[in-house]
């Protein structure tokens, strides 16, 4: 795509959520969540597949059905309230409606039908930025308006996302399909812990960003796209091989790695909050994440396909490509476990 494209693109992405975070009034965010949505589709299709295609529009119709029942949501508060600001969100009906809005534009289950398939049928680029930054302006519409959403709601959709991110995941063969059902299964986490503790469901979210970045920067310099492509990938990039696995269980949350942190102090918090059996299936939905990011580490790294002796070579030769990031990534997922007493007292101001 031509860099001048891109460049306007990224801005309108960035200044889109931008405005999102800085405006007080519904119809100023309402037009960040929209430019961000006519952002991203050129990003999406600049491949020309059918498959980049199809994505693409799913996902401007369930995008653009999220943006009118936000509309919908405002306008009736504002008629029953008389007030358009985001922080006035105090009648019942406008603000259920309005989380199940933004439920829908960010694919919290059960909602969530759309994003494995979104994910699936764009590059490995683009499937990076919806995973992390086209989640920035919806969550921060979230911890505005969680203090006027009942809370049993809250709690409920939280739980299902877990579960249903865990189950769904389970007989996965392609990893894009497996990371949209990682991505639902943490915004389960984050919302479970939003009414709260908004802090640690920011924390949660940024640790979600620092992993999933780790994991697609792997995959897509790897060139990996299923299961089995991965038993190949020891013969680009050896030494990267040996620190995926660790990247995948630190998604899973698995202690000392980076992604226990945030699911040890939410866990913490649900039982201070007197909510043990919300807690203890969040932990056991947990394990079922952690069971398919096993799959991922046994594929990876624990098996060889058979090949051809030319296929073992690739090492070898020097790539071209900046590792800056993906090093930078890799290490966040893998080394911030030490630093939890100071993040967790940060966010618990």
């Amino acid at each position: 795509m031509n860099p001048f494209i891109l460049t306007i693109l990224f801005s309108s992405l960035g200044l889109g959520t931008t405005l999102a975070f800085t405006s007080s009034h519904w119809l100023l965010a309402w037009m960040g969540l929209e430019m961000n949505t006519l952002a991203i589709i050129p990003l999406m299709t600049q491949h020309h597949h059918p498959r980049a295609v199809e994505a693409a529009t799913k996902y401007f119709l369930i995008q653009a059905t999220a943006a009118a029942v936000i509309l919908f949501a405002s306008t009736t508060n504002a008629w029953l309230t008389g007030e358009w600001s985001i922080q006035h969100l105090s009648h019942p009906f406008p603000a259920i409606v309005m989380f199940m809005a933004l439920a829908l534009k960010i694919g919290l289950a059960p909602t969530h039908f759309w994003l494995p398939e979104v994910l699936q049928g764009i590059d490995l680029n683009t499937g990076l930025i919806l995973s992390t930054w086209q989640k920035l302006a919806p969550l921060a519409l979230f911890i505005q308006v969680a203090p006027f959403i009942p809370h049993p709601l809250l709690i409920t959709f939280g739980v299902v996302s877990t579960l249903v991110g865990g189950w769904g995941g389970l007989n996965q063969t392609q990893l894009r399909k497996i990371l949209a059902y990682s991505s639902i299964a943490h915004l389960g986490w984050m919302i479970l812990i939003m009414q709260f503790s908004p802090g640690l469901s920011i924390l949660a979210l940024l640790l979600y960003f620092i992993m999933t970045a780790s994991t697609f920067l792997v995959f897509k310099t790897t060139n990996s796209f299923t299961i089995t492509s991965l038993g190949l990938a020891w013969t680009k990039t050896p030494a990267l091989v040996a620190l995926a696995p660790l990247v995948m269980l630190s998604l899973g949350g698995l202690p000392p790695l980076t992604g226990f942190m945030s699911k040890w102090l939410i866990l913490q918090e649900l039982t201070k909050q007197g909510l043990p059996l919300v807690a203890t299936l969040t932990a056991l939905s947990a394990l079922l994440s952690l069971f398919f990011y096993l799959r991922l580490c046994y594929a990876m790294s624990l098996t060889t396909s058979p090949s051809a002796l030319a296929s073992s070579t690739p090492w070898r030769f020097p790539s071209l490509k900046l590792h800056l990031t993906l090093a930078i990534a890799t290490i966040g997922a893998l080394a911030l476990l030490p630093l939890t007493p100071m993040l967790a007292a940060s966010v618990t101001f």
